[in-house]
């Protein structure tokens, strides 16, 4: 009956039309259950289009590509510009299309982090992505800081997945006059758990601190308002939900208040400079007004067309929409695994859906080793997640292309899977 209430799902579902605008990878010649838009999302099938199109204007123009064709080079990361304000809630003149997320993160303490005697310590969640800690780990030391001192790591309580905001905000007041920058993700990539990213902002300037944040896995995934929000800043990766394919150029926000004031130290580059002046090659920096004043370099506009075809799919299914299908295919997927396999698999993820996103992240009752091998069991059965360290399966059912009836195919290899375990 389940697979039934499926199919009615999807063919009620006023955004199905979308999933086939994307290439589903295939697994013994049959389309796969892909749950993996929180790590690498589906390629749009627009986007080897929009590539020939770059490489045409390349081929055809050479170098007068910058200033001819139909999106000019020199111009090229402001055709994303707009797309992206829209997604991250921000101003047009707070967003930007650069580099690669942790390279962004970089260039954010540069500007954002300027510890003194007094003000040195930064605040970060535990487990973070690693590469989040060794950026931070690396701009202490880059300061001549001992992070063992320097450094605030707040975590679940023993035993619990998910981070308290009471806990979070004990450690920010707590540290006080001493706290530089509070730097969290907007959706917490091991527990899939939302965070409160206006509160714990406010909080973060209640004791004088800046509140940056990595939206890897927020951005394209829940509602964000990063403007009315006071966010100082915020970087992103594209190729998650965003679909811009691997090391697509990744996106930056910072908040107008910053971004108009010349005065904010920052590391420069030609692309940054005040575009009316840019090509008159004067040796003196002044910057773009707004976030484009972080831009170092001209875009490799080779991974960043591909990003272009996601970003309409974005704008013509409204995020509006897209949201309201995400809380309906993960509630379904919530729904299912309690009524099917509820004694065997643990939900670690918040059963709120304004505390998630896209994602579930499960455990099985048992040891890590058990874990592995379900994990293992699905990837044979049709079934792409993701296994992290120690014990974690994760699903995402990306409201782009994922389906309902996707959504029961994975719980019955779930089912199927964990009763192989069992037996």
């Amino acid at each position: 009956m389940s697979r039934e209430q499926a199919a009615a799902l999807d063919r009620q579902d006023p955004l199905a039309g979308f999933r086939e605008r994307y290439y589903l990878p295939l697994h013994n010649g049959r389309e796969c259950a892909y749950f993996l838009g929180n790590s690498l999302g589906l390629q749009p099938k627009k986007a080897a289009e929009y590539v020939e199109e770059e490489l045409a204007t390349w081929r055809t123009h050479a170098i007068g590509g910058h200033f001819i064709g139909p999106r000019p080079w020199k111009d090229y990361a402001v055709n994303f510009i707009p797309p992206l304000a829209a997604l991250v809630g921000a101003e047009e003149d707070e967003v930007v299309c650069m580099n690669a997320l942790t390279v962004n993160l970089h260039l954010m303490m540069v500007s954002f982090y300027r510890p003194t005697p007094q003000r040195y310590k930064i605040l970060m969640e535990r487990p973070a992505f690693p590469s989040d800690r060794y950026a931070i780990v690396s701009q202490l030391q880059h300061h001549g800081l001992d992070p063992a001192k320097a450094l605030i790591e707040v975590g679940p309580p023993e035993g619990e997945y998910l981070l308290r905001r009471e806990d979070l905000v004990a450690a920010m007041r707590e540290a006080g006059d001493a706290l530089a920058l509070v730097l969290l993700p907007g959706v917490q990539y091991l527990s899939g758990e939302v965070l409160d990213i206006e509160g714990l902002t406010a909080e973060a300037h209640a004791v004088g601190a800046i509140a940056g944040w990595d939206l890897a896995h927020a951005a394209g995934n829940i509602p964000l308002r990063l403007h009315d929000w006071n966010v100082d800043f915020a970087a992103w990766c594209s190729y998650k939900y965003l679909n811009g394919g691997p090391g697509a150029t990744a996106g930056a926000f910072v908040h107008r208040r910053h971004g108009h004031d010349p005065s904010v130290p920052r590391f420069a580059g030609w692309w940054g400079q005040d575009k009316p002046t840019r090509f008159l090659m004067e040796p003196d920096f002044k910057p773009v007004p707004g976030a484009e004043g972080w831009h170092i370099s001209n875009s490799p506009v080779l991974s960043t067309c591909t990003l272009r075809a996601s970003l309409q799919d974005f704008m013509d299914a409204g995020f509006d929409r897209l949201r309201e299908k995400s809380v309906a295919l993960t509630g379904y997927l919530e729904r299912r695994l309690e009524e099917t396999v509820a004694d065997r698999i643990e939900i670690v993820t918040p059963r709120d859906p304004a505390r998630r996103g896209c994602q579930l992240s499960m455990r099985l009752r048992g040891s890590a080793d058990s874990g592995r091998v379900v994990f293992d069991r699905l990837g044979e059965l049709g079934m792409v997640c993701d296994w992290r360290e120690p014990d974690i399966i994760r699903a995402a059912p990306a409201p782009l292309y994922n389906t309902f009836s996707e959504v029961e195919q994975l719980v019955e290899a779930l089912d199927a899977a964990t009763r192989e375990d069992l037996a």
